[in-house]
């Protein structure tokens, strides 16, 4: 007999989903080495909470069977071809990289195993390279900064200075902001994008925005580069003449604290925020915080709604690849975000974007709730869904 995944995981065993005839092979492949090991902890620690939370909704068992992608498509090909071919799991959760999204497409799609990608916002996944096995619980680089050119159009800026770093993440979502913002009839004064992990002083970019006569700036980074960039804008003292905007990974709460003071006033946009006021997002923060001692980011959503999911499409009576890859197609329900559905023209999830503010709390920073942007589905982008072959 196999495992439950909260025995496998060292969780509560009272939490344990009850053990079955039925069991589904998950393949968790994430980067646990390397530069994203964080976002890969986070999400698999969102996972194993989801599967806490909903387990108990089915009499199914989950083995996990767990590989590190460490972030190189070609070591990520390795690990999903032993997952398909070895390991038989049933299905893939996981990816951070776009790159190693790319390069798992054609081998997910020709094996017929559904990935339930949970983090890699590359618009293509859900456009043009578009896969009825391929579902998306995170987001699309597009998705998340369209709606926020509109709004800061209404909030009367008019004239905005965009940087971003210079990969394909980058471009997709730095051109959802300035498509819609110049639609709203904002005007982009100004666009860089600053070499990818290798610009460690921002001072010359800066500069630029600071004589653009732009209103403000709007930027995407992340990580490392979003730590840096953030201090580096507040220490040039711009944010009283020239604000600063941006997607809202530029303050994740996974490393929000580390910015410090320097982040407090930045107004950002994102599917997901720790301090949006819902009964799920309480049960899941309230969860996330007795496991971790720390509260959740984005990265940990995707994981916890990636197992939502998969226990939805389960509960269909969904338990081979073929008519898992369907069943995801057709999930909704209502998770810390808020009311979530994939969209099966693309398979892209259809999700609220919120925009907040970072202030200072009790507890340290924390994010302020400014609006609900309306839940939209992503353009076609080019996807011709195929149907599901069993």
């Amino acid at each position: 007999m196999k495992r439950s995944i909260l025995a496998a995981l060292g969780l509560a065993t009272s939490l344990a989903v009850p053990v079955a005839a039925e069991d589904i092979k998950v393949g968790l492949l994430l980067p646990f080495s390397g530069v994203y090991a964080a976002l890969g902890t986070e999400i698999e620690t969102g996972f194993n909470l989801g599967l806490a939370q909903y387990g108990a909704e089915t009499d199914v068992t989950f083995e996990i069977v767990r590989e590190d992608t460490e972030v190189k498509p070609p070591v990520a090909l390795g690990k999903a071809k032993k997952l398909i071919l070895q390991d038989k799991a049933d299905v893939l959760v996981g990816v951070v990289s776009s790159g190693v999204l790319s390069a798992l497409r054609d081998m997910v799609h020709g094996a017929g195993v559904p990935l339930i990608v949970a983090n890699a916002g590359n618009d293509e996944a859900t456009g043009a390279a578009c896969s009825p096995y391929i579902t998306r619980m995170s987001f699309s680089n597009g998705q998340v900064n369209r709606p926020m050119g509109a709004w800061m159009a209404q909030q009367g800026i008019k004239k905005v200075f965009t940087l971003a770093p210079d990969y394909a993440a980058g471009h997709q979502m730095i051109g959802g902001f300035v498509d819609s913002f110049t639609a709203a009839g904002g005007e982009v004064v100004g666009q860089e994008f600053t070499p990818f992990q290798k610009t460690q002083d921002f001072g010359p970019y800066l500069a630029q925005a600071k004589a653009s006569g732009a209103d403000a700036v709007y930027v995407f980074y992340a990580g490392g580069e979003a730590i840096s960039f953030v201090k580096q804008y507040d220490s040039f003292g711009m944010k009283a003449d020239l604000p600063l905007y941006g997607s809202g990974f530029l303050t994740s709460p996974l490393y929000v604290n580390a910015q410090g003071e320097a982040a407090e006033g930045i107004i950002t946009a994102l599917h997901y925020a720790p301090t949006i006021d819902s009964g799920p997002n309480a049960a899941f923060v309230g969860a996330f915080i007795e496991e971790t001692g720390r509260m959740p980011s984005e990265f940990a959503v995707h994981g916890y709604d990636a197992a939502h999911a998969l226990i939805e499409a389960v509960k269909t009576g969904a338990t081979d690849r073929a008519t898992l890859a369907t069943a995801l197609r057709q999930v909704r329900f209502e998770g810390p975000r808020g009311a979530l559905s994939v969209d099966p023209a693309t398979n892209n999830l259809i999700q609220p974007i919120y925009v907040y503010e970072t202030v200072a709390g009790e507890g340290g920073l924390t994010q302020k709730i400014l609006a609900q942007l309306p839940a939209e589905a992503d353009p076609i982008n080019g996807c011709e869904m195929a149907p599901v072959s069993n």
